[in-house]
Order: structure tokens, then sequence, then C-alpha cells
């Protein structure tokens, strides 16, 4: 149950008059499961970006409520700025982080453009990903004529709105609406004080390359090395250094790391060594840990280690670190979205797991144990696949346990999610019991939010059940192939699996027990009955291996 998470990075045409901006992020901040993460205003520009995320449903209705607000506070028939625009909210991107498609992001996307044009009465055209058609998919296109040339636009049947009204909105103007990849702003510390040489380089690698005159005298391009970049060289004067400053269009097709690298060879080629670079505002998660395995796989070493390993191993290897301290609960967007829920049970200490687990409250319990215990026997397997990754004389079987590795690593982060989802639907089933039932009405209500609470309690453990599985694999291979010294650890970690199995399975049990309506989960029920048996018969296989070695 990875975390789903949306960007949004909406740009409203005010940056000067801070009680309308505080106005615009009151009303983002309103909205439960939202975490505003910047807002920057621009005097010169008259325009204020943004930034805030959360799940996407949440992220919709806090896109639409901000908008709303901008289109009462903000007159674009008096708005004078040097940033190309056409209305209050002049665009609105949503941005898949985690756990979701781009192609759900423009779902979103749209669903949000339509709710603007038919309850805002503003125009709205898509672009990006969410465009309808090819020429739309340039924002600068669907911004042709901004908003001085608005009203004319809108009377072209080639551009009528996507959403909305082919009606000029005075007062708001109308708004442009996508679903993008996430914008990463890296910047690359020189060992020069050299403009020019750093935008050298910085033209040796930008998509856009540079223009040179041939043996015939004509002007020509030349594309740089690397796509979906943007790039330019400049002289920090508080740190006394060049630096290639740059915008990652598409982290999917031109990841950091690669992009790092391309500019160190490049750098070399001139002379010049790069010492170091910087993340300017947040990265994805996602994207830090690919550096991290990208690194390792380099150096032929198991990239299937903790999150926080592979993170300082980014950090290190791009020298993330050269400027200023990189602190992930700051720069990692996941990370920054956590950083105020010090509840988690994942992030207390294993005596504080346990004496909350012992305490008299009714949560954590069994589900989130179970799932926690096979979190533990992956790991098991996980370390015997790290430890035969570097064993003396297997160097040529290093990507073989490496993979093995980071398959074990990936179970682990799903199960550890699931030991605070199982508190959750615990929590769900007791909110669901509050509601009041003073009238038949609402009785009615409750029963049926109580019954849809108690089948997403079913529903946990049994991901839990299915997710523990998925570990035998690994543990079974470690027996078969892995370092010989350790086959015993994997043995702990199949015990550890069938532990979970059979405790998430209890679990579904007795929270079956309470439904009025169990045929509903009658083919849980079922399909948990045999995992149980296969978990058993898995392990007793792997115990028999074992002391068959032995």
């Amino acid at each position: 149950m990875t975390k789903r998470l949306l960007e949004c990075v909406p740009n409203f045409s005010e940056g000067r008059n801070m009680k309308v901006i505080s106005g615009i992020t009151e009303e983002i901040c309103s909205v439960e499961g939202v975490k505003l993460l910047n807002v920057d205003p621009g005097r010169d520009t008259n325009r204020t970006v943004v930034t805030f995320v959360g799940d996407p449903e949440s992220v919709v209705e806090a896109a639409f409520r901000a908008v709303k607000k901008a289109s009462e506070l903000i007159d674009m028939r008096k708005h004078k700025g040097a940033h190309p625009r056409m209305g209050a909210t002049d665009v609105c991107p949503f941005i898949p982080v985690s756990g979701i498609t781009m192609d759900e992001a423009v779902g979103y996307a749209r669903q949000f453009a339509e709710r603007t044009g038919k309850e805002l009465n503003i125009p709205v055209y898509c672009y990006e990903y969410a465009a309808f058609e090819e020429k739309r998919k340039n924002l600068a296109n669907c911004r042709a004529g901004e908003y001085e040339g608005l009203k004319k636009k809108l009377t072209d049947p080639e551009w009528k709105p996507d959403y909305g009204p082919a009606l000029f909105n005075e007062k708001a103007g109308a708004t442009a609406v996508g679903a993008r990849d996430f914008l990463v702003a890296f910047n690359v510390n020189l060992n020069t004080t050299s403009t020019r040489r750093a935008n050298a380089i910085a033209f040796d690698v930008r998509e856009k390359g540079r223009n040179i005159t041939n043996e015939k005298g004509e002007k020509v391009n030349v594309p740089g090395s690397l796509k979906n970049v943007k790039a330019i060289g400049w002289y920090l004067k508080e740190y006394g250094i060049a630096q290639i400053s740059m915008n990652l269009t598409n982290i999917s097709e031109t990841p950091v790391h690669l992009v790092f690298d391309e500019v160190c060879r490049k750098a070399e080629a001139r002379g010049i060594r790069v010492t170091g670079s910087e993340l300017v505002g947040l990265i994805p998660l996602k994207a830090i840990l690919e550096a991290g395995r990208y690194f390792l796989d380099k150096q032929q070493r198991s990239s299937g280690v903790p999150d926080r390993e592979l993170i300082k191993i980014a950090v290190k290897s791009m020298g993330l670190d050269d400027l200023r301290p990189f602190e992930p609960e700051k720069k990692i967007i996941e990370y920054a979205m956590d950083g105020e829920d010090s509840d988690k049970l994942v992030n207390l200490s294993l005596r504080s797991f346990m004496e909350t687990v012992s305490s008299e409250l009714p949560v954590p319990g069994g589900g989130s144990v179970s799932a926690y215990m096979a979190s533990l026997g992956v790991g098991l397997g996980t370390m015997v696949a790290n430890l035969s990754s570097h064993k003396r004389g297997w160097d040529h079987r290093w990507k073989e346990f490496s993979d093995w590795a980071e398959k074990g690593r990936q179970i682990q982060n799903s199960l550890l999610e699931l030991v605070d989802e199982d508190t959750i639907a615990y929590r769900r089933i007791i909110e669901a019991g509050r509601l009041p039932r003073n009238t038949e009405k609402e009785q009615v209500f409750r029963r049926k939010m109580i019954s849809e609470a108690v089948k997403y309690a079913i529903e946990v453990p049994f991901v839990i059940m299915e997710t523990a599985m998925e570990g035998y694999d690994v543990i079974k291979e470690m027996v078969k192939e892995g370092n010989p010294a350790s086959v015993t650890d994997a043995g702990v970690g199949a015990l550890a699996l069938m532990a979970s199995v059979k405790g998430a399975f209890l679990n579904i049990k007795i929270n079956a027990a309470g439904l009025d309506e169990k045929s509903s989960v009658e083919n849980i029920l079922q399909k948990a009955a045999e995992i149980e048996r296969i978990s058993e018969k898995k392990t007793g296989e792997i115990l028999d291996l074992i002391e068959s070695l032995l």
C-alpha cells in the first residue's frame, strides 16, 4: 500500500499583495491531507508560485479552493507583470510523486479542469500530458496572446476551451491545467570562477545545445548530450565558484545521477573538475534511491540496503552536501510530508514499539505486529543476500545477490507501511462507531460506515498475508544459493513469515465475525485459508532443506 502522493504547483497572478497571497494559501491549508511546501512570490513578475502535496483527492480539492479564492481576490483587468499570463490562476499543473501513474494524474487534472470550468465559469485549456490535442501540449501555445488577447482568442473555434465557457471572464481570465513530470532544479559546482567555461559545459549537456556557424557560414544548431535538460552557467559570489544551473524536466527519462555523471565527463574534457552539487527545492524519494543504487552498481556492490544507506551513497557520490548540509527530511518530498507524523509506529525505536504494543491501548495490535514480524523475516533473507554479494570468491555473483536483496528490501518497505495501515483500519471502525444514531437515517448511515470500516480492517491483514508470502522466494533462494554460514538466519526468517501469515489470518477471522453480511468477505476468507496452508508447506520445505545442509 504505497502512499499515493500528488503534487500541485499553481501560479497565481499576484506577487506583491501578501494579504491576497495569504488568502489563497489559507484555502490550501484548510484541506486535510495536504501539506503546503513552498510559497514563492515575485515582485517584478507579480506572480506567486505555490507548491503543495498530498493524497490526490485532497490535492484536487485544495487546488479548486485556491483557484476559487484567486478568482475572487485577483482582478486581471488591473494586473501588470513581467511574466506571461492569461488568468488569475495562470497555470495549475499536477505532478505524480509516488503511488500514482501519469495517466492517473491526467485524470485528476481533467477532473479539476472540468469542475473549475463548470462551477467558476473560467475557460480552461489542458496542456502537457493532459492535453486533448497536439498543439495544446505546449503551454506557450495555450497562453499565446496572454490576457490582453484572450477575448479575441475565445471567439476562434480553433481555441475553444477544453472546459468552461468560450466567454471572456474579464476578472479571472483563463487557466491552463496540466499534468507533467516532476521538475528538479539541480546545480553542479565547479572548481572554476569562469562563467564562460561554466556556460560552455552547460551548452554541451543541455538539450537545446548551442548555435554555431558551419564552414559555409550558416547558423546551425548542435544539440546537447542530455534530453529534458535546460542549463546555464553562472558565478556564485557567496561561494566564489562557477556553477551549472539546470532544470531537469523529466527525471524518469533523464535521472539526476546520469546528469551528474555526464556533467563530470564534459567538465573533465575541458580541464575542469566537479566539486559537488545541490538540489534547489525538493526531490522525490524514488529519484534519490535510484541514484544510490546506480552508484552502488558502479562499485559492484549490493543495492539491496536500507533507504538511509542508499540516500547516504547518493549524497556522497554527487556531493549534494558540498555547499550546505543535505537534510533528507527537508529535501525529500515524502520525508517532508512525514515530518509532522511523529506518532507513526514505524518511526518508533524497538523498545518504544514494544512498550506501545504492551500498553493498555488496543492499538497497535496483532495486525501491526504480524506485518512487523514479516518485515523482520524478509529482512533476514535480505541480510543473507547482502552478505552473499560480497563473500570472498563470489565476486562474479554480486549482481545475482544484489537483485535478490533489492527484491527483499522492496517487500520489507511494503510491510512496514502496513504496520501503520492496520492501526488506521482499526481507528476507522472506532470513528464509525461514534457516528450519531438519533434518527433512522443516521442509524443506516452509521451501519454502512461501520461495515465499510470492518471490510477495510479485513483487507489490510489480507494484504499483509499476500505481501508476506512474497518473502518466501527470497528466503528459499538464500537457503539454496546463499552464504552457507547464514542458512539458519534465513530459516528464522521463514518462521517469522509463517507466524505473520497466521497472525494476520486471525485478525481477518475476528473482524469477519463482526460483519452482518459475511458473504461479502467469504472469498477473502477462502483465499486466506489457502495462503495459510501454502505458508505452512513452504516453511516446512525450507526447514527440511536447512536440516539437510547442517
